[in-house]
């Protein structure tokens, strides 16, 4: 059974995918200059990588919230549980970043 909400997130994914392009390709390209960094670069690297995965995390998160202050509290919630889901899929690397 499908979600009441899928429609309305994959649109809100897709237009985040549009949005937020060279921000996904700023993530792709720190995670590969982390896995590719010299033992004494690597942290470096990789605090950078988090860095942009946080503000991805946020601008999702954003999305999420301001929607989800439109609706009633409980079904409020169903909607930011399946928005959530839906990260996962789209976009794991930002969803560990999202509070239930």
């Amino acid at each position: 059974m499908r979600d009441r909400f899928d429609e309305l997130i994959a649109r809100q994914l897709s237009l985040f995918e549009t949005d937020h392009a060279q921000l996904i390709r700023d993530c792709d390209q720190a995670e590969r200059a982390y896995d590719l960094a010299a033992k004494d670069e690597a942290e470096e690297r990789y605090g950078d990588f988090l860095d942009l995965v946080e503000t991805a995390t946020e601008a999702l998160a954003d999305i999420r919230d301001h929607y989800s202050w439109t609706l009633t509290r409980d079904i409020a919630i169903a909607y930011e549980q399946a928005f959530n889901r839906a990260v996962l899929k789209w976009f794991p690397r930002f969803a560990l970043g999202l509070e239930p």
